[in-house]
């Protein structure tokens, strides 16, 4: 036990730098160029700890990575000893450690997924400008993480909710008048990125304007054809009856 004090007390920690980027982006983290030290070792993930890389001496001696998820990905500085993350993954998420003789660099990095364009959808059956005032709209967006949906009138925020699933989906929805002139904003965003999605409302009104004009020529359409077919019918039949009763004089 007293081994294992006098060990902790030799290790020296100092602060690294806590990262957050995106998926798929690259990420370096450096070295204390004040610790002098010819060994470093990198290490990642919480006890068990995974050691991805070590090295002696100024250039690189690459004794063993067991990170396999992220071996091809690496990249060592060959004068300072600084770690660089190609291709960033959300499974990349956690502390790393630089172990620099008695010193301890701690860095903890966060990789936010890349956000999708929110989708906006309108319920078809309140909707309808012959019908209704109001429409009825949800904003949503799938296979997300640590995230806010908030709607905006403007540069204003009328609602928005927030989920921090590993992976989760997420909808929110919304009232509007078609008289409102006002634009409208759906904004997925985490805390270093946002993706939006605009409405405007006048051209929803237009699209269901559109689909009443659309289906009222329909019927009218339809309305002409019966009337033709029974006019058409009615004409046949006054023959029929004028054609047999002059048959029927002349007999």
């Amino acid at each position: 036990m007293f081994c294992v004090l006098i060990s902790l007390y030799l290790w020296h920690l100092v602060d690294g730098v806590n990262v957050s980027v995106t998926e798929g982006d690259s990420v370096t983290l450096h070295t204390d160029d004040t610790v002098q030290t010819r060994y470093k070792q990198w290490t990642f993930g919480p006890q068990p700890t995974i050691i991805i890389i070590q090295f002696n001496g100024g250039t690189p001696n690459i004794t063993y990575i067991n990170y396999k998820s992220i071996r091809d990905r690496l990249q060592i500085d060959n004068q300072t000893g600084s770690l660089t993350i190609k291709n960033i993954q959300t499974t990349d998420t956690g502390q790393y450690e630089l172990r620099m003789e008695k010193y301890i660099l701690i860095s903890r990095v966060i990789v936010y997924a890349r956000l999708p364009i929110p989708v906006i959808t309108r319920d078809s059956s309140n909707c309808s400008s012959s019908l209704s005032s109001n429409c009825s709209l949800v904003c949503s967006a799938v296979n997300v993480s640590h995230v806010t949906l908030s709607w905006f009138k403007g540069n204003r925020l009328l609602s928005s909710i927030s989920v921090s699933d590993p992976i989760s989906s997420v909808s929110l929805p919304l009232e509007v008048e078609y008289q409102d002139k006002n634009p409208y904003s759906c904004v997925l965003n985490n805390p270093i990125t946002n993706q939006t999605k605009h409405l405007d409302i006048s051209q929803l009104f237009q699209t269901s304007a559109d689909s009443v004009q659309c289906c009222g020529f329909t019927e009218a359409v339809i309305r002409l054809v019966i009337s033709a077919v029974v006019g058409v019918a009615a004409v046949a039949i006054v023959v029929y009856d004028i054609t047999s009763r002059k048959g029927e004089e002349k007999q």
